[in-house]
């Protein structure tokens, strides 16, 4: 019952999970909380002094029904019954903020709040509001993911993908978790604490060494050549094998991270094998998880929007997304890059310009993006074979970075 409760492993949210161990550490101020939110909606009750949040944000803290998109009353209800013994002050249900969808007025800037975003006074309340979102849902609003079978993924430090469902999942999976849209659709979340970090660092690593030999480089054109050759390499890496866990990676099952690089003797070992090899292993985890919605589960997905550093060099990112995925990679040429701060301001202008019954999925589509331009790469097979490959290799070799975790130490 607690995996089902508490299936959130995204950590910009502040979910249940933290309260109930909270619980569990016996911590005294539990007992005293009035008020559970996350960031956005406490900046939001900062400056209109609404308790509110939108559905995206909420679906983070506390598992949503999708037949009135409100928080799931059996799921309060077995909260309830696992702290019975406590008996605090409180039922859950009063600490959460109240849900609010795309579209819905969430309120206007109090006076109190625009001295605290204007302490000269000059700026006036009054100014409307649209219900806060995080920046899983305003990602979504900025890549015009919102429509069902529709999904993005924002590739930088870390990596995560968002799928819009047609229906609920048929089981609970520890390694997906499940959000929704600014308008309340079911979202499957795969979200992976590894991605480009350590392969920032082998840049670094490059960097300095055209340093020490006076090679005038920028890092744009640096991560653009070490990308590029990255197509050129052999269908299996070379035999080379990498992992870019520089911290804990659940869905693979690591508490800790340990990056390795290894290789055997008769490797292919060139620049071409190991940019790929470092790539690849990049979407390892990802795809682990993305299996269990398009292997398991069925989901389908018509088009997957990349956004990120990663899309920067031309060609190399989505392809190599592709192969992984095996799916249609799309990447926009423009708004899509300005993120999070983009995306609230186009849920703030659909409150306000919204036309009667049009959804926010068509805004979108018809207001917003109907002229922005879409790069769609389709997967190659042999990418696809070269990455299934990789595949094989890296998880045969989940043992030898088990046996850094357990034996490499500080």
């Amino acid at each position: 019952m607690l995996s089902e409760l508490f299936q959130f492993n995204i950590p910009q949210r502040w979910s249940i999970a933290h309260l109930y161990q909270a619980i569990l550490n016996g911590e005294e101020h539990v007992a005293d909380i009035d008020y559970l939110v996350t960031l956005a909606g406490y900046v939001h009750w900062q400056l209109t002094g609404e308790r509110v949040l939108g559905i995206g944000d909420a679906s983070g803290m506390f598992p949503i029904r999708n037949e009135d998109h409100q928080y799931d009353p059996d799921m309060l209800a077995k909260f309830e019954d696992l702290v019975a013994d406590k008996s605090f002050p409180w039922q859950l249900v009063d600490l959460l903020p109240a849900i609010l969808e795309a579209g819905d007025p969430a309120g206007t800037l109090t006076e109190a709040g625009a001295k605290l975003l204007d302490p000269s006074g000059e700026l006036e309340p009054g100014v409307p509001f649209c219900p806060p979102e995080g920046d899983a849902g305003t990602g979504m609003v900025a890549t015009n993911s919102v429509a069902k079978r529709t999904g993005n993924v924002s590739a930088g430090t870390s990596i995560f993908a968002m799928v819009v469902l047609e229906d609920s999942l048929r089981s609970f999976y520890e390694a997906v978790d499940i959000v929704t849209t600014p308008s309340g659709d079911p979202v499957a979340m795969v979200h992976c604490n590894n991605f480009t970090s350590d392969l920032n660092a082998w840049v670094g690593l490059f960097r300095e060494f055209s340093e020490l030999i006076g090679a005038e480089l920028s890092m744009g054109d640096l991560y653009s050549t070490l990308y590029k050759q990255a197509l050129l390499g052999d269908k299996d890496c070379g035999g080379l094998l990498a992992y870019c866990y520089l911290s804990g990676e659940h869905i693979t099952n690591f508490e800790e991270g340990r990056p390795l690089f290894t290789r055997l003797p008769d490797s292919n070992f060139n620049l071409a094998n190991f940019m790929r090899v470092n790539l690849f292993t990049s979407f390892g985890a990802l795809r682990i998880g993305m299996d269990i919605l398009i292997q398991e589960e069925k989901v389908k997905i018509d088009k997957l929007l990349g956004h990120g550093g990663l899309f920067k060099t031309e060609e190399v990112g989505q392809r190599m997304m592709a192969a992984a995925l095996n799916t249609p990679v799309s990447v926009m040429e423009d708004t899509a890059s300005e993120g999070g701060a983009w995306g609230i301001a186009l849920l703030a202008n659909y409150m306000l310009r919204k036309e009667e019954g049009q959804s926010l999925a068509d805004y979108l589509t018809d207001r917003v993006f109907a002229d922005s331009a879409v790069i769609t790469l389709e997967p190659r097979q042999e990418d696809v074979e070269s990455f299934n490959l990789f595949m094989e290799r890296h998880v045969a070799g989940f043992p030898i970075e088990r046996a850094a975790v357990d034996f490499l130490k500080s």
